[in-house]
C-alpha cells in the first residue's frame, strides 16, 4: 500500500528548499571570491617539493637514484608518466611512474609544476616536479594497489614519491561544491520545523506537537 506525505509536509519541504536555493548562491558567491586566496596559498615555490624542478635538481635515472637523494627530479617522454595507470590514494591520486631504468613507482605528481620540453605535450622529454621519497607500507591499502597495479606491479610498495607537495588543491567547482551543500542542507533543516510551526499557529496546518494548552481543552 503506497503512502503519500501529507501536502503540509511538501509544501514546508518546497519553501525551505527554495530559501536553500539561495542560500546556497550566496555560498557559492563567497567561495567563488576566496579561491584566489586559496589558489595562492597552494602554490609551490620553483625548487620545493612539488616545484618546478630546475637545472640544479638531480635528474634520478633509477631507485637507487632517488634513495641517494633527498629531491629529486625525473625525465619521461611525453606524458607517459600519465599512462601508466594510477589509483586513489586517501584523498588524492597516484600514477604509476615508471623511470628511465623501466622500474616502477607510485607518485603524487602536481601537474601544474610539469614542464613539456617538445612542441607538443605528446613528444619530446618532460621535466616532472621537484619529488622526495616517503616511506609509507603501500601494502595496507589493497585498493589502491589494485587500482595501479592493474596492468604492472610497482617495483617497491614500501614507499611512494611526492612530487606534490603543498600544492594540492580543488578544482573551483569542488573547492565550493561542499559549503554550499552543507548551506542547503543545514537550511532546509532548521526551516522545515520553523515554516511548519508558524502555519500551525496560523491554523493552516495541522500541529504535531500541540501546544499545552490546546492539549488541556
Amino acid at each position: 500500500m503506497r503512502r503519500h506525505l501529507p501536502f503540509d509536509i511538501w509544501l514546508c519541504l518546497a519553501l525551505s528548499a527554495l530559501v536553500a536555493l539561495a542560500v546556497g548562491k550566496g555560498v557559492k558567491f563567497i567561495a567563488d571570491s576566496t579561491y584566489a586566496d586559496y589558489e595562492e596559498a597552494h602554490m609551490v615555490a620553483d625548487g620545493d617539493i612539488g616545484g618546478i624542478a630546475g637545472e640544479d635538481v638531480f635528474r634520478a635515472q633509477s631507485i637507487a637514484d632517488m634513495l641517494e637523494h633527498d629531491t629529486f627530479t625525473v625525465i619521461s617522454h611525453g606524458i607517459q608518466y600519465r599512462n601508466e595507470g594510477g589509483g586513489f590514494y586517501g584523498n588524492g591520486y597516484m600514477d604509476m611512474l615508471r623511470l628511465p631504468s623501466g622500474e616502477r613507482v607510485a607518485a603524487r605528481i602536481n601537474n601544474e609544476s610539469v614542464q613539456s620540453q617538445g612542441n607538443t605535450i605528446y613528444d619530446g622529454d618532460t621535466i616532472l616536479p621537484v619529488g622526495c621519497i616517503v616511506y609509507e607500507d603501500l601494502t595496507q591499502h589493497p585498493t589502491f594497489l589494485d587500482q595501479i597495479q592493474f596492468r604492472d606491479p610497482l617495483t617497491r610498495t614500501d614507499f611512494y614519491v611526492d612530487m606534490m607537495g603543498g600544492g594540492a588543491k580543488l578544482k573551483q567547482e569542488d573547492y565550493s561544491e561542499v559549503p554550499v551543500m552543507l548551506s542547503q542542507i543545514i537550511t532546509v533543516v532548521i526551516l522545515f520545523p520553523l515554516i511548519h510551526a508558524f502555519g500551525a499557529r496560523l491554523g493552516i496546518f495541522p500541529y504535531y506537537f500541540p501546544p499545552r494548552k490546546k492539549e488541556d481543552k
